[in-house]
């Protein structure tokens, strides 16, 4: 088992196909709802971080018991911008709050299908292989 895993959940309020599909609702919960659900039951992670630039959203996720230690930046919440930098820019917060970090789970918050198993087969494909 790996120590210090942290869960990102990358979740931007300015989704133009389905606005504010984040936290509409899916089967009578907030669709980010799920994936905080999945990464808790899991109890893999040391926190579970919401990376928002939206106050709503970022209410929401609280209210599933995630964190959302920080309003992600202009920058990170564009169209543009990519979830591989939005990963880095929330473990290198991470990092900078002196967290042990020695790895990282993106979970997309419109995942609603995604299961605790599936994050514990993910974690199981982490250890098996040399990886950096």
């Amino acid at each position: 088992m790996i120590n210090h895993c942290i869960a990102v959940i990358p979740a931007r309020g300015g989704s133009k196909r389905i606005p504010r599909k984040n936290i509409k609702d899916f089967c009578g919960k907030p669709m980010i709802a799920w994936s905080i659900e999945a990464a808790k039951a899991s109890e893999l992670f040391d926190h579970i971080i919401v990376s928002t630039d939206d106050a709503e959203i970022a209410a929401v996720a609280r209210q599933w018991g995630a964190e959302v230690p920080f309003m992600r930046p202009a920058e990170l919440s564009s169209d543009y911008a990519g979830t591989t930098e939005v990963i880095a820019h929330a473990t290198q917060w991470a990092l900078d709050q002196g967290w042990p970090v020695t790895a990282v789970c993106c979970i997309y918050a419109t995942a609603p299908f995604i299961q605790q198993e599936d994050l514990r087969r993910g974690l199981s494909a982490l250890e098996s292989g040399d990886w950096d």
